[in-house]
């Protein structure tokens, strides 16, 4: 039985592990790159445990988002001009919808390492919802592919391009646009498109270049003593709304920090916040306060080799995120924020990781995965090569792997 949004938002809010089946948004069903399934495989190549390959036409990193049968990703030419939504069957990785969502007339340039469809789509039954940023967001009858409500109306100045991926929260629908020029989170309701909220940062920007306040981050939901929190880092602060409402309920303040990526992610009794460019800190911060939480709340913070595009893993008390460039390779204890050891695997890497159970995957930019297992020991497992790297993050379904590179959707298993 396919699980329901309500159950989708409450596991969530709560950090569970859900079922496998689908994986509805970006670092899948509990906002945290992990999945319960037991029987993923550990090695594969171009030649091995793949079970299909599909080209995907044109640039996108956006990541694959999955329910029931259907694999949903966005595309775009490479000038901008277009975007796609892309549907692929599961079972087959036969193309079901290429739906040209957009024409833009003049695109703004972006940076070479992002592309102009970066946003991860979210899905669910009978819809998927997909946002270009300040180009366009869009509602798709899954069935059909026909756009059931677009806005073209809920603009910024990326300068880079866009990046913020959309989140789902009961009837809402919520879009991060943190521009040079206007920095805000709106909420849409699913049925219509129209606003039901829309919170402006209270960051203090008098004085700060445009250039540095602009962020690329996707919230987080999480449950606070029964009360749930969207939780979001933009340029100079991470900040909590309450997602029924959009007010803001606490904020804390980083040393500098702007074009963020890396999502957040509860560890225990905090959430772990990413500063951002240019040089990454990562903050432990409880998320009990209320207003400027600054020098209450934060209870640790790391500054070495932290990511600034890949999202962190926390796995039984442990943390573990790999750096952009080089490929450091850090485990941190989630309670005190000490590294336990680190270890360098080289190249570079924006796609964030995959947990199942005590196994963790990293993809980088040209097409290596090393998996390993997770633990206060450094164990590598396997190292698997695809022909092209990996920008999106993967996603999981039943015990498959459905892993984008710059070329083609893979769907990756145990071949029996």
């Amino acid at each position: 039985m396919q699980k329901t949004a309500c159950t989708v938002v409450l596991a969530l809010s709560t950090g569970m592990a859900c079922a496998a089946e689908n994986w509805p948004q970006f670092r899948g069903p509990t906002c945290n790159g992990q999945t319960d399934a037991t029987d993923l495989p550990i090695t594969w190549g171009e030649d091995k445990n793949v079970t299909w390959k599909t080209a995907i036409h044109d640039r996108g990193w956006s990541s694959p988002v999955i329910w029931g049968d259907q694999v949903w990703m966005t595309t775009a030419t490479k000038d901008g001009k277009e975007l796609f939504a892309v549907c692929v069957d599961r079972k087959t990785g036969k193309i079901v919808h290429d739906v040209k969502v957009f024409d833009v007339r003049k695109p703004d340039k972006i940076n070479a390492l992002n592309s102009y469809a970066s946003p991860t789509p979210a899905v669910e039954p009978g819809r998927v919802y997909v946002h270009f940023g300040t180009y366009g967001t869009a509602c798709l009858d899954t069935a059909t592919g026909k756009t059931l409500w677009s806005r073209r109306d809920l603009n910024c100045d990326h300068s880079m391009g866009p990046g913020s991926s959309v989140l789902l929260y009961g009837k809402l629908v919520i879009l991060t646009l943190d521009g040079m020029d206007v920095q805000y989170l709106v909420a849409l309701d699913k049925a219509t498109g129209k606003a039901v909220w829309k919170a402006n940062r209270s960051t203090d920007f008098r004085g700060v270049d445009p250039d540095q306040r602009k962020a690329y981050g996707t919230p987080t939901v999480i449950d606070v003593a029964g009360r749930k929190q969207v939780v979001t880092c933009g340029a100079g602060a991470a900040i909590a709304y309450d997602p029924a409402t959009g007010k803001e309920i606490w904020k804390c303040r980083y040393k500098g920090g702007y074009s963020n990526v890396s999502r957040p992610i509860r560890a225990g009794q905090f959430v772990l916040v990413n500063s951002g460019f240019s040089r990454a800190r990562l903050y432990a911060v409880r998320p009990d306060g209320r207003g400027d939480v600054t020098e209450t709340h934060v209870v640790w913070q790391y500054t070495r080799s932290v990511p600034v595009k890949p999202s962190v893993a926390v796995v039984d008390g442990l943390v573990f995120m790999t750096s952009d460039n080089g490929g450091v390779l850090t485990c941190l204890d989630a309670e005190t924020g000490r590294a336990v050891w680190t270890e360098r695997l080289g190249g570079r890497y924006s796609a964030s990781p995959v947990v199942a159970g005590k196994r963790i995957t990293f993809f980088d930019d040209r097409g290596t995965a090393t998996v390993i297992e997770a633990g206060r020991r450094y164990k590598k497992l396997a190292v698997n090569t695809l022909a092209s790297g990996c920008m999106a993050s993967a996603a999981v379904a039943g015990n498959a792997l459905f892993v984008r590179t710059k070329t083609h959707l893979y769907r990756i298993e145990r071949r029996k």
